[in-house]
C-alpha cells in the first residue's frame, strides 16, 4: 500500500516577523481560478501606475567645480569612487555614497579633456589642452579623511609634455598601456616619457579613443573628419576606417559582447556597429533632439546611457531603437559626460553648470535592504508588467514620460522634418524611371564609405 505524505519546508509557513500575517497556501489550478487573467491584468495596471508614483530618479548633486565638467572616469577597484575633470584644470575624486570630494589633483593649466584609471586602480591618467599627460597616485581614502577635503591635494607622479593638445585618453582593460587622442593616436607606457607607438590616418584631430574590453590590443577612435577608425597594436598601421555624414563625439564598447560598439553622433542618434561588419549599423537609437555628447555601457551590457547637448540623459536598451528612460532637471545644462556605476545601479552625469548629478538606473527602484517578501513582490510585479506590456492601457502608462517644453517642441519639429524628407524621397522615386533611384535604410544612409 502506498502512503502519500504532505511535506513542507518550515521556511514556507514561518512568519519572518512577529507582526506578519500568517502565510496562506493557495491552489493555483487554473480550473479553480477562472478569473486569473482578469485579476493579473488589474495587478499589472496598478503596478505600472505605482511605478509612476514612486519614480524619483534624482538622488543629489555634487558641486565643487568652478567650471564646466568635461570628463569623468571610473575606478575599477573602488565602487564608491568617481573622478571628474573640469574646463579650468581641476580634477576631483568623489565619494558617491556621501557625495563629497575626497581629494583634488591640481596641476593642469588648461581644460582637462580625458581621464582614465589603470587596471589595478592605483594610477590615474589625465590629459588636457595644455599638451601634458599627468600620472597621479590614487589615494584610498575613508569617509573620515574626506570630511576635510579642502586640504587634500595630490601632486603628480609624472608629467609628460608633448607638442600637441590632447582630447581623450583611455587605459587598457588588461595591460599596462594607455592611449591618447589628439593630432594622432599615441600609445604610452607608464614607465616611459615618450610614446611607444603612434598611429596616424589623415590630418584631422582624433577626439575620442576606447580600448576593446575583450581584446586588449584593439582600440577604436573617432575623429573630427567624421570618421570611426579601428587600430590594432600588433600591426604597424590602422586596420579599418568608416566615414559617416556627421561627426561622432564618443564611442563605447559593449563589455559583454566585445565585438559590438555604439557611437554617439552629432545627428542626435546613436549607432551600434559590429566591428566585423562596418558597412551597416546593427541598430539606430533615436530620441535625442540635439547632438549626443557622451555614451557609456552598463557593466551588464544590456543598457547604455547617453548625455546630450539638449540637456537630458537617456537610457537605452542595447537592442532598442527608443530610450526607455529620460532624466532631466530644471537647472541642468548641456550634458558633456555620463557614466554607469560599476554595479549598474546608478548613473553619474556631468554638465555645463559645474555639477555632477547622481541618478538611479531604475527610476522607481526601492533603495535599502529589501525583505525577501518585498523582493518577491517586486519580481512578481515586473513579471506582470512584462506579460501585459503589449496591452494599450498598460503600454500607454509605461511609455509616458514628462518632457520639458523646449524638448517636446524640438522633438515634434524633428518628427515633422523627418516625415517631410521621407515623403519627398517617396515622391521622387514614384515620379522617376524604375530603378533609377535606390533607397537605403537609415542604418546605411548615414554611412558614406568604408576604407580598409
Amino acid at each position: 500500500m502506498k502512503v502519500k505524505v504532505i511535506s513542507r519546508s518550515t521556511d514556507e509557513f514561518t512568519r519572518e516577523r512577529s507582526k506578519d500575517l500568517q502565510r496562506v497556501f493557495r491552489n493555483y489550478d487554473p480550473n479553480l481560478r477562472p478569473q486569473e487573467k482578469a485579476v493579473e491584468y488589474v495587478r499589472a495596471l496598478n503596478s505600472a501606475k505605482l511605478d509612476k508614483i514612486f519614480a524619483r530618479p534624482f538622488l543629489g548633486a555634487m558641486d565643487g567645480h568652478m567650471d564646466a565638467v568635461s570628463c569623468m572616469a571610473k575606478n575599477p577597484n573602488h565602487l564608491r569612487g568617481i573622478f571628474s575633470g573640469s574646463m579650468d584644470g581641476d580634477i576631483r575624486l568623489w565619494d558617491i555614497a556621501s557625495r563629497r570630494t575626497v581629494c583634488q589633483f591640481l596641476g593642469h593649466r588648461g581644460a582637462v579633456r580625458g581621464l582614465t584609471a589603470s587596471t589595478d586602480g592605483r594610477i590615474l591618467v589625465s590629459c588636457g589642452t595644455d599638451c601634458t599627460v599627468r600620472l597621479w597616485n590614487v589615494p584610498i581614502a575613508t569617509l573620515k579623511e574626506s570630511d576635510d577635503s579642502s586640504n587634500n591635494s595630490v601632486k603628480p607622479l609624472d608629467v609628460y609634455v608633448w607638442k600637441n593638445a590632447f582630447w581623450a585618453v583611455d587605459h587598457q582593460w588588461d595591460g599596462g598601456y594607455f592611449a591618447t587622442a589628439g593630432a594622432q593616436v599615441d600609445i604610452w607606457n607608464q614607465n616611459r616619457s615618450q610614446p611607444v607607438r603612434s598611429f596616424e590616418w589623415g590630418s584631422d584631430t582624433v577626439i575620442s579613443v576606447r580600448f576593446n574590453p575583450g581584446e586588449p590590443n584593439l582600440l577604436a577612435t573617432s575623429g573630427s573628419d567624421r570618421s570611426i577608425t579601428l587600430y590594432d597594436l600588433r600591426m604597424s598601421s590602422p586596420t579599418r576606417k568608416l566615414i559617416m555624414q556627421t561627426k561622432t563625439n564618443s564611442i563605447s564598447w559593449n563589455p559583454m559582447e566585445p565585438m559590438n560598439f555604439t557611437a554617439a553622433n552629432e545627428d542626435c542618434n546613436c549607432y551600434s556597429y559590429d566591428a566585423r561588419k562596418l558597412d551597416e549599423a546593427r541598430m539606430v537609437h533615436k530620441d535625442h533632439v540635439s547632438a549626443v555628447m557622451d555614451i557609456d555601457y552598463s557593466p551588464t551590457g544590456r543598457e547604455f546611457v547617453t548625455g546630450s547637448y539638449d540637456r537630458t540623459v537617456r537610457i537605452f536598451q542595447y537592442n532598442g531603437g527608443h530610450s526607455r528612460e529620460i532624466y532631466h532637471t530644471q537647472r541642468m545644462q548641456r550634458v558633456f559626460c555620463v557614466k554607469f556605476s560599476c554595479d549598474a545601479s546608478y548613473l553619474i552625469s556631468g554638465s555645463d553648470d559645474t555639477n555632477l548629478r547622481l541618478w538611479k538606473a531604475k527610476a522607481s527602484e526601492q533603495l535599502g535592504v529589501l525583505l525577501p517578501r518585498e523582493k518577491k513582490k517586486h519580481e512578481y510585479n515586473e513579471a506582470l508588467k512584462n506579460r501585459y506590456k503589449h496591452l494599450p492601457e498598460v503600454k500607454r502608462i509605461l511609455r509616458h514620460r514628462h518632457l520639458p517644453l523646449p524638448i517636446y517642441k524640438a522633438a515634434a519639429l524633428r518628427r515633422t522634418m523627418i516625415d517631410a524628407a521621407r515623403k519627398k524621397d517617396e515622391r521622387r522615386k514614384a515620379h522617376s524611371a524604375p530603378g533609377s533611384i535606390s533607397t537605403h535604410p537609415l542604418r546605411k544612409k548615414r554611412i558614406i564609405k568604408e576604407v580598409e
